[in-house]
């Protein structure tokens, strides 16, 4: 879900930015709101995600929506890390953007962003677990309401 929300922003503001002739320059001069609009645009999609995955988890599960939607932010998590450790790894060997210099960069340094970026992530980790316990618990939801139309008493004359 994440993937398919971030290309449909990344479009849109591809989109946009056509629209108003948006160069290089205007964008650089522009960077502190663009980067707090893409900031906010990725904690939402964050959100999103999660709520989704945790109401799968959740309806699966059938019981306890809360772990439900817990345990899919804490695999994320998990395997979030040990993706990191294997870039850490291989570091720039298998660095393809790196290598092909045919993408568009970011007007601005790797230093610039270390800042943004921790509380982006921070925000993004506090956002995803919110989403996906309430996802959970809308997934644990909908077992609660076929609970009850099952339970309730068959009329014997029909």
């Amino acid at each position: 879900m994440s993937v398919l929300l971030t290309a449909l922003v990344a479009a849109a503001g591809l989109g946009v930015g056509l629209a108003n002739n948006v160069t290089t320059d205007t964008a650089t001069q522009n960077s502190e709101s663009l980067g707090l609009a893409g900031a906010i645009a990725l904690v939402v999609i964050g959100f999103i995600a999660y709520l989704c995955g945790g109401y799968v988890a959740g309806r699966m599960a059938r019981f306890n929506g809360v772990r439900q939607g817990t345990g899919v932010w804490l695999w994320a998590i998990v395997i979030a890390i040990v993706l990191g450790v294997i870039g850490l790894i291989a570091g720039n060997k298998y660095n393809v953007l790196d290598r092909t210099n045919s993408f568009p960069r970011l007007p601005v340094g790797d230093g610039t962003l270390t800042s943004g970026g921790i509380i982006v992530a921070a925000a993004l980790v506090i956002v995803a677990l919110i989403g996906a316990v309430v996802g959970g618990l809308l997934g644990m939801r909908f077992h609660r309401r076929v609970d009850r139309v099952g339970l309730e008493p068959v009329d014997p004359e029909v």
